[in-house]
């Protein structure tokens, strides 16, 4: 599948106007949410090919976000890749338990992540 559509979940501004820039430059189409809970509403009516999930936002947190988007039967499908500074193993492991594809840490390579997406099936 090829990816065109990615959906950035993250609570800084910074870091969403960073990986859009960087996903805009390499020719993605981008859409933004600032909260798990935002991205959950808006991943049923986007349908992103990819989701990049912060973990630490306020309320529903990425972990929890990921385990709600990849257990619905019409999103389970979406690749999300956890883009986050909590960068121990065992925060790794559970994020590929809530679903997540991929782990990239921050402050994040943007090569790195290019060829993450890339490789993503």
């Amino acid at each position: 599948m090829a990816i065109k559509k990615v959906l950035i979940v993250d609570d800084s501004p910074t870091e969403r106007h960073f990986l859009g820039e960087l996903l805009t430059k390499n020719g993605f189409q981008v859409v933004t949410a600032e909260s798990g809970e935002e991205a959950v509403e808006k991943v049923k009516d986007i349908m992103p090919d990819l989701i990049l999930m912060d973990v630490v936002m306020p309320g529903m947190n990425g972990f929890q976000a990921t385990r709600t988007i990849s257990r619905e039967e019409a999103t389970k499908h979406i690749p999300i890749i956890m883009c986050t500074s909590k960068n121990q193993e065992t925060d790794k492991v559970w994020g590929r338990r809530q679903g997540a594809a991929e782990y990239v840490v921050k402050p994040v390579d943007p090569q790195e992540l290019l060829d993450k997406i890339a490789a993503l099936p």
